[in-house]
């Protein structure tokens, strides 16, 4: 019995499993990956929902200018009337306004006075040399008659000023024509006198 042999007992080596390393990093590759596409996702869907909000907050802004621009519409409307009450009694005002006889006949007299000079001139002067002189008589009949007399002595002062104004007419074609000029100066110096009487002169 002693002389069986015994299996000898041998230490083999361990075969080495297989590593997984390059599994692993494949594993982790795809995991990052996978975050990066979710965090780009979010990102842009983010940002997709900040913009209506912000345009939902600009859309009520000018809504609420509209609105306040609306409501002082009626304050126009109360500053028209102010404006039309003061016009209507400027209207009235001119035709109350009387000159006194006294106020017209200091307006007036300075050109009453200059056209009996101016007469005289005519009566002294030669040929043409008088139709200038006629010409400043007119011109000032012309303002006399823009002059706004008193209503007391209205139709006397323009019938006079018209009955003047045809006398000084007449002597312009005396003078033109070299004849009858002593008798046209005295017809417009008695219409210019009934002028400076009728206000006080």
């Amino acid at each position: 019995m002693t002389d069986e042999q015994q299996p000898e007992l041998r230490w083999a080596p361990i075969e080495p499993k297989p590593r997984n390393s390059r599994r692993m990093w494949l594993i982790i590759g795809l995991v990052v990956a996978a975050l990066v596409v979710a965090g780009v996702v979010l990102f842009f869907v983010l940002n997709q929902n900040g913009n209506p909000d912000a345009e939902g907050t600009a859309s009520p802004s000018p809504s609420t200018s509209a609105t306040s621009t609306a409501t002082p519409s009626p304050s126009p409307t109360g500053s028209v009337e102010p404006t039309t009450e003061p016009t209507t009694p400027v209207q009235t005002e001119p035709p109350v306004v009387d000159p006194s006889v006294e106020a017209f006949r200091g307006q007036v007299s300075g050109w009453l006075g200059d056209a009996g000079t101016g007469l005289d001139i005519v009566a002294q002067s030669s040929g043409q040399d008088a139709l200038p002189v006629i010409d400043t008589l007119q011109e000032d009949a012309q303002r006399l008659s823009d002059a706004q007399p008193p209503a007391s002595i209205l139709e006397q002062w323009y019938g006079g000023i018209d009955a003047y104004s045809q006398k000084l007419k007449e002597l312009r074609s005396a003078v033109s024509a070299g004849s009858g000029v002593s008798g046209a100066v005295d017809a417009a110096r008695t219409e210019l006198a009934s002028l400076k009487a009728l206000v006080g002169l």
